[in-house]
């Protein structure tokens, strides 16, 4: 019998390509959901009898996972992927911080008391549970899987991205301290994506607004020739190296209470420009140009990062701003003809 994995919040960004590539190979996959019509939205994209849904319709409610578990005592991994994701929030401790702290616990507590037969837990945080916005534009500052971000809950409260990164921060925090005073009989691993960019895993999910991440790109394209060029800089990855790496997060014992760190490079959103203007003739005169050839000076007061040990137990290449750029582009436009 094939092994049943559990995916929390099945139909996010990520959450799809992983849900895609566990069925590709051969996991039967239960996910959560917040209503039967996502839940039956996503049944009819991946049709297969190998996926079926959970409703759980607020990941911060005590026990909210509870009876997703119970029902279901043949799962025997569990991937965290749900938690709030937008710079939209006004109340952030209520909308961003409070559900991904509350419900990285929940899902824990859940598998602790009815999943009896969970070996392994894999849980979505985010680069910015690495690093610290100060030193994150500190050239001089080498980030590694081994940092942290120093943001206090009381600096969290500042403004949305703050309370984003506070957020995952804090999330990952009560992760590990779960793991480290409960001492559950199953093994933890997290995955740290910096930006995540690539094809949405389904070409009908292309929509005018996309996933905030996503939107970064979607901007230029749907922004004219006279729009912004995004001020978004940082570190990337492509949304198909996240789902391969939440797949060894629980297939190689290498990854057992570790860090997965995921980041190709660095972008600016110059970077993203110059390779749209090279690489889509038709977008010539459509999107703005900007100073061709000056992401490498908007970058380069960047702190250095060095996930070697990520890329040593990921063991394949990343996929590069080029090729992530390119593929999401060319799907946007596929989908406006």
């Amino acid at each position: 019998m094939t092994a049943t994995v559990f995916v929390s919040g099945a139909t996010g960004f990520i959450a799809q390509h992983v849900v895609k590539l566990l069925i590709t190979k051969g996991y039967t996959v239960i996910g959560s959901v917040r209503s039967s019509a996502k839940g039956d939205h996503l049944k009819k994209l991946l049709n297969t009898d190998k996926f079926s849904y959970e409703i759980v319709e607020d990941i911060e409610k005590a026990g909210a996972f509870d009876k997703a578990l119970e029902a279901n005592p043949q799962v025997s991994v569990f991937l965290h992927t749900a938690s709030p994701f937008h710079f939209k929030a006004v109340d952030f401790e209520k909308e961003l911080l409070l559900p991904a702290v509350n419900g990285t616990k929940n899902a824990l507590k859940a598998i602790q008391l009815h999943g009896k037969n969970v070996k392994h837990v894999v849980i979505t945080s985010s680069y910015a549970a690495v690093a610290t916005a100060s030193k994150e534009i500190d050239n001089t500052h080498t980030i590694t899987e081994a940092s942290w971000n120093e943001i206090s809950w009381d600096q969290a409260l500042n403004d949305p991205v703050s309370a984003y990164r506070g957020s995952k921060t804090f999330a990952e925090k009560a992760a590990w301290e779960f793991v480290e005073v409960e001492k559950p009989d199953f093994t933890l691993a997290i995955v740290n994506p910096s930006y995540v960019f690539g094809p949405q895993a389904f070409d009908s999910e292309v929509k005018d607004s996309l996933n905030t991440s996503s939107e970064v790109i979607n901007a230029i394209v749907k922004n004219g020739a006279d729009g912004a060029i995004p001020a978004a800089k940082g570190g990337f990855v492509d949304v198909r190296d996240v789902a391969k790496a939440h797949l060894i997060g629980f297939e190689s014992k290498e990854a057992v209470n570790q860090r997965l760190m995921l980041n190709s490079g660095r972008f600016s959103g110059q970077d993203i420009v110059d390779i749209l203007n090279e690489s889509f003739p038709s977008l010539k005169g459509k999107i703005p140009v900007g100073q061709p050839g000056h992401g490498k000076e908007i970058i380069s007061n960047l702190a250095k990062v060095d996930n070697s040990k990520t890329k040593k137990i990921l063991g394949f290449e990343l996929i590069d701003l080029k090729t992530t750029v390119v593929d999401s582009v060319k799907q946007i436009l596929d989908s406006k003809k």
